[in-house]
């Protein structure tokens, strides 16, 4: 009976939309408890505290739900009709991330796995809970528990069938069911994803040190990126793809069928000029419905202003200008920055010798005495 219920659970999951379907026991093995505990002693998560905060539940499906007997792990191919990696490099445009370029894939994932959720409700009654990415759920772990594919020396998940692309959600269920097959590593002595990373955010193979990461710095990170690192970015404005674009196994890969993942105009190769000018309200108005609305205005044009600075390109000194003056320290600071990288000399220093005694914020003002 168990096995009749799996494949009627498989078959509604694909009728529904999503691509990948496997299922695993409520429970995690040693080695992820241990990856876990070394990240966050190791401090790798930087400021991500709501990873420390509920390790405990993290590392054990039971300890974030008792009752939790199988888990449904599911996949949602997005992977990208052309090369992510394509817009990297120019000087006027910025890149976002591909998970970034269509509709909050949370909303998506989450309306299907409730619809999903309902089906087995309605079949065989019990309790059941639904997550997508939100909660202290270790969603790679359990997807290679699941057969769905195996972390790769990037920690990010690889699948046979749909390489880096795969968006993850979980139905816990208080039913036990006989788990599917564990997917074994394939990477090999492949190592194009580490190469790959202009910041050398992985120190070891299946080690990643977040507060290296592009993608950590340009959506996690609140605060100030460091100088250091800065010049690496490139001109990746939210997210950064360059690990998971590289990965051999993408051969396999195949273009979304899920229209909510098409790239929308509005996040797809983005002019910089446009977007330095965004306040508030036209922040949220060009990004609604999209994650990069989650970080908000000021941490935008933040990563914006590095893309700026790194383009080269003295004519965007333009719309650099009034940001000098905006009311976001964030924002000012890195102004400052990009007009120190793209001015002549004489202009950063008059313009540090107008703003520099009127500056409250330590950060802007550390800025301006380097733009002197």
């Amino acid at each position: 009976m168990s096995a009749g219920i799996k494949s009627a659970i498989r078959d509604e999951a694909l009728r529904l939309g999503f691509d990948a379907v496997g299922f695993a026991p409520a429970r995690l093995g040693g080695e992820a408890r241990d990856h876990l505990a070394e990240f966050l002693e190791r401090g790798f998560h930087g400021d991500m505290g709501w990873l420390a905060a509920r390790s405990e539940q993290r590392s054990d499906p039971q300890g974030l739900w008792p009752e939790a007997k199988s888990v449904v792990v599911l996949g949602m191919n997005y992977g990208p009709a052309e090369n992510p990696l394509a817009n990297l490099g120019a000087r006027d445009r910025g890149g976002i991330s591909v998970y970034a370029r269509g509709r909050d894939y949370h909303d998506v994932v989450k309306s299907r796995l409730k619809q999903l959720a309902r089906f087995i409700e309605a079949r065989w009654p019990g309790a059941l809970k639904v997550f997508v990415d939100t909660a202290p759920v270790m969603e790679k772990p359990l997807a290679a528990t699941a057969g769905l594919g195996w972390q790769g020396k990037h920690t990010n998940l690889v699948s046979r069938g749909f390489g880096s692309w795969l968006f993850l959600g979980e139905i816990y269920l208080a039913l036990e069911l006989p788990p599917d097959a564990a997917e074994t590593d394939h990477c090999g002595a492949c190592r194009r994803c580490l190469d790959a990373c202009p910041t050398s955010a992985f120190p070891a193979p299946y080690r990643l040190d977040a507060r290296r990461c592009i993608s950590y710095l340009t959506i996690e990170h609140k605060g100030h990126i460091d100088a250091s690192l800065r010049p690496l970015i490139g001109n990746r404005i939210y997210g950064c793809d360059d690990c998971l674009a590289v990965c051999p196994w993408n051969k396999f890969a195949r273009t979304t069928r899920e229209p909510g993942f098409a790239p929308r105009d509005a996040a797809s190769t983005p002019l910089l000029a446009e977007l330095a000018g965004l306040d508030d309200a036209a922040f949220r108005q060009r990004f609604s419905g999209s994650p990069v609305k989650r970080i908000g205005r000021d941490r935008f044009l933040r990563n914006v202003l590095i893309a700026i600075g790194n383009s080269g390109a003295p004519d965007l000194l333009t719309e650099v200008r009034p940001l000098l003056d905006d009311p976001s320290p964030l924002v000012r600071a890195m102004a400052v920055w990009a007009l120190r990288r793209l001015a002549d000399p004489a202009e950063a220093a008059s313009a540090r010798a107008a703003r520099l005694a009127g500056e409250a914020d330590p950060a802007v003002r550390e800025e301006w005495q380097r733009a002197g």
